[in-house]
């Protein structure tokens, strides 16, 4: 197995403090937002054979398994990060499998440049998400009830948002929640600024539910996200909680520290909290408008003591273990790929020590034992 040396991202929206807690390390008074495990073009990991990339591309099913490659092709399907949300991400939402390879060859015969900044998808797959909270960790997940955000925004008496109380109080489900952010995207960017500020100013003023509007309205002032984000839910993880974000539903994470994981993709359609391009009429065409429950996950335990968080898709299969001191060390050999991650604790494997923050690829195959004390998180596939 490799040791990983991974690449921290540092977005604007990271926190200075989280990830460098985790790892023991001084902050460096930066944004430190994520931290990439796995074999993503754009920073892969590195190992002391190579980057990630130049390994697995070396052997594919030696360090794949061959029923992984037979079912991904020859790349490892998935992306492993510690998340650090110190601000606000971007409202967003990601096209299913077929959305995408449309949209791509789409993008591709139109001559629009990968890097461009107005395209929207940069590769042929969907982008299904995990995510794991390590600490309370603060996110929007999918729309609420109609009645139930007429009455929100009613409450903020603010003469403008009117017109959007009665629409969704008028209409059915999914035509309100369409009709709605239609017309909040496409409004007059200077009367809607306008709107967002009164708003922001009864959600600071009212506390409550109104308490992460006006969170995200500091960090955004005047962007018509706000208003936006104010259809959706809120939800707050506990430790150990996690979200699974399908296609098509609108989503921001807001504050906090956790595990993700998602698909090898880097197909998003943004919605607002963001300086970059937003394509409506794409965006309309990905959004599923339908109210559902956010759905916290919480792990189920086998009778070895993983537990798993339990999705649909086939991409990535995520999991933990909490090792106590006394326990023997637990067989994790697979036919599959795998990245484990200590996120507490001291995780000894082979002659390796994971320290909070560390990571080790075992490949498929290769004999995985795993002893505590501490918490590791399994990243792998289903074949």
């Amino acid at each position: 197995m490799d040791r990983l040396d991974n690449t921290i991202r540092p977005y604007a929206w990271g926190s200075t403090t989280a990830i460098a807690a985790l790892l023991g390390t001084e902050p460096t008074g930066e944004p430190q937002a994520e931290m990439w495990m796995g074999a993503h073009p754009g920073a892969p990991s590195r190992t002391g054979r190579g980057t990630l990339v130049e390994v697995i591309d070396a052997d594919p099913q030696g360090e794949l398994g061959a029923a992984a490659v037979a079912r991904f092709g020859p790349r490892l399907p998935f992306l492993l990060k510690i998340l650090a949300a110190g601000a606000p991400l971007s409202l967003q939402v990601h096209p299913n499998l077929a959305q995408a390879k449309e949209g791509y060859a789409d993008e591709e015969n139109r001559g629009i440049l990968i890097d461009a900044g107005h395209r929207n998808y940069k590769d042929a797959n969907h982008k299904p998400e995990l995510i794991c909270a390590l600490t309370e960790f603060d996110g929007l997940c999918g729309f609420r009830d109609p009645s139930q955000t007429a009455d929100l925004l009613a409450g903020l008496e603010v003469d403008s948002l009117k017109p959007y109380v009665d629409l969704l109080r008028a209409h059915p489900e999914e035509a309100a929640l369409r009709e709605v952010l239609t017309a909040v995207l496409s409004a007059d960017r200077a009367d809607m600024a306008r709107t967002v500020t009164e708003a922001a100013t009864a959600c600071a003023r009212l506390g409550g539910d109104y308490a992460p509007y006006a969170d995200i309205a500091r960090h955004y002032p005047g962007d018509p996200g706000v208003i936006a984000a104010m259809l959706l839910n809120h939800v707050r993880l506990q430790p150990g909680e996690a979200l699974f974000l399908g296609a098509g539903i609108p989503h921001a994470y807001l504050n906090g520290l956790g595990v993700e994981i998602m698909a090898n993709s880097d197909n998003v359609l943004r919605c607002g909290l963001t300086p970059k391009h937003v394509d409506v009429l794409e965006l309309l065409r990905v959004v599923r408008f339908e109210a559902s429950d956010p759905g916290v996950l919480r792990p189920e335990a086998s009778a070895d003591g993983e537990e798993v968080y339990e999705t649909p898709i086939d991409e990535f299969r995520l999991s933990r273990y909490v090792l106590p001191e006394s326990a023997p060390a637990r067989d994790l050999t697979l036919p599959t790929p795998q990245i484990l991650l200590c996120t507490a604790g001291s995780v000894r494997t082979g002659d390796i020590e994971l320290a909070p923050g560390r990571s080790v690829f075992v490949p498929a195959d290769e004999k995985a034992e795993v002893s505590g004390p501490g918490t590791v998180f399994r990243a792998t596939v289903v074949v």
